[in-house]
């Protein structure tokens, strides 16, 4: 991966839409290059998908929260496997020290925020959990 290549992430993460004339004006490269140089960035499976992010306005309200997740012995294969079972779960990421989990997760009320909260409780190998909820997302994307 180059300059060149790391320049055409940045720009995809900020907009997928944006097409391979403006690329190719942007960086300076030609039209047939940034088309080459993304097909291969794909092929090699560095870009796995081009997606859309839906702006607050579109999202129905609702409650959106972190939760860090400890868990006992063994167990982490399991846990996580029901923990993705969820749908609400939005994504699950495995991390050192403390928490061996940290779970994003959405639900539309806090009535059923609560509910998701004790059936993740009720998980067996679950040993504790800590909750963070989001207030306001000032950056999204990386």
């Amino acid at each position: 991966m180059d300059d060149l290549d790391t320049e055409l992430l940045s720009a995809l993460r900020h907009n997928a839409r944006i097409s391979v004339s403006s690329l190719a004006a942007m960086t300076g490269a030609s039209r047939a290059t940034v088309a080459a140089r993304i097909d291969r960035l794909v092929a090699s499976g560095t870009i796995v998908g081009f997606t859309i992010r839906t702006g607050h306005e579109t999202r129905s309200a609702g409650v959106r929260a972190i939760v860090m997740i400890e868990v006992l012995g063994k167990l982490a294969d399991r846990v996580a496997d029901q923990l993705r079972g969820l749908p609400q779960v939005r994504a699950l990421h495995s991390t050192n020290g403390k928490w061996d989990f940290v779970a994003e997760l959405e639900d539309r009320d806090l009535a059923s925020f609560d509910e998701t909260l004790r059936r993740i409780r009720l998980i067996n190998g679950i040993n504790s959990t800590e909750t963070n909820i989001l207030l306001k997302t000032s950056k999204t994307g990386f």
